[in-house]
């Protein structure tokens, strides 16, 4: 592994001699949510990727500039070969400042990896290493695409197909599992998850309309009291969001929120 990280050093930097482009994107925003019967809030968001690339190598950092430049993601990737080596280069805080939806105190520590995949040919599959030890298998056989990834007693296995006009996914995570059904029924398509959500989205008059349904939030203790917060308890609620495109570039939405009877007013662009 250590010998695949310094080809990768070296050829990422041997890249610099060649033709090289730089890319821009990102989005802005700015919402006005009227709390339903709490104070009012108007919220901005501005976020821009920066994307190079020579030959076969591709640098992305990804930042936050709304009120201050701020990294969110790093990556460099190339491919060596049947080899692609990708290196996520940034070391995020996942701790949360929610305390209400079992997220992590502090933060896990360093996060970064190197990710090694290999065109196996094996098939279809295709097989993945990365610096922890984690190995994964992908692929699509028979019109079914699976991906497994051994871990150390937490195997994840996702499965998705398309079946008699339904697009099925099903998540087996450490033994817990989690399935997804879509399909479109006389123009509308129709999500439903195991988690009892329901989503529907359906075009009015150049308008795109979408329903969710979320289900209630048990109140759950996590295993660990130290690191993870406690999850708790969350009525049902459902959102209805219509959202437009203009000749302008930008977009314009409204949503509202049962929950707290609360309307939210977006005009968005993306570049």
């Amino acid at each position: 592994m250590k010998k695949l990280i310094a080809l990768f050093a070296t050829t990422a930097v041997a890249s610099g001699t060649a033709m090289g482009a730089i890319a821009l994107s990102g989005t802005a925003s700015v919402s006005y949510d009227d709390k339903g019967s709490a104070a009012s809030a108007t919220t901005y968001d501005a976020d821009m990727t920066v994307t190079g690339t020579a030959g076969a190598t591709t640098f992305t950092q990804s930042m936050d500039i709304d009120a201050a430049i701020a990294v969110t993601a790093t990556t460099l990737a190339t491919t060596i070969g049947p080899l692609t080596v990708s290196a996520d280069m940034f070391d995020e805080d996942d701790s949360t400042t929610v305390t209400t939806t079992g997220g992590r105190r502090t933060d896990s520590g360093d996060n970064r990896s190197v990710t090694v995949s290999l065109d196996a040919p094996v098939g279809d599959a295709t097989i993945g290493l990365d610096n922890s030890g984690d190995v994964t298998v992908s692929g699509t056989f028979s019109g079914v695409t699976l991906t497994h990834t051994v871990k150390n007693g937490a195997d994840k296995t996702v499965g998705s197909a398309s079946i008699a006009g339904m697009d099925v996914t099903l998540t087996n995570d450490a033994g817990a599992s989690e399935w997804t059904i879509g399909t479109t029924v006389a123009g509308t398509a129709v999500t439903v998850g195991s988690d009892k959500s329901v989503t529907a989205t359906f075009g009015v008059t150049g308008n795109t309309v979408v329903v969710s349904h979320t289900a209630e939030r048990a109140s759950t203790t996590p295993t660990n009291s130290t690191t993870h917060y406690d999850t708790s308890q969350k009525d049902a609620y459902t959102t209805i969001a219509v959202s437009r495109d203009l000749t302008s570039g930008a977009s314009l939405s409204a949503t509202y929120d049962t929950f707290d009877s609360a309307l939210t007013l977006k005009a968005s662009v993306a570049f």
